[in-house]
């Protein structure tokens, strides 16, 4: 499969969701029997937002997760 360059709004968009997934992560990666609620800070979810609509990714989740996996094979 041939790896796509992607752009830098592909790439900061990347980033933003790489960033949102470890955040989500960290928050329910609590003890067994905790009762702090799992948070994640809105200023995360907002970016993650815009950078996709920046890429023009906004509603666009195949393509998107195409540009992810290609990334992901890069590495």
């Amino acid at each position: 499969m041939p790896t796509a360059v992607l752009t830098d709004r592909e790439r900061t968009a990347v980033q933003a969701y790489l960033r949102l997934l470890h955040t989500v992560r960290a928050a329910f990666d609590v003890p067994p029997g905790s009762r702090r609620p799992p948070v994640v800070p809105p200023a995360v979810l907002a970016e993650a937002e815009a950078a996709l609509t920046a890429a023009g990714l906004k509603g666009n989740e195949e393509r998107f997760f195409e540009l992810l996996r290609q990334a992901d094979a890069a590495h």
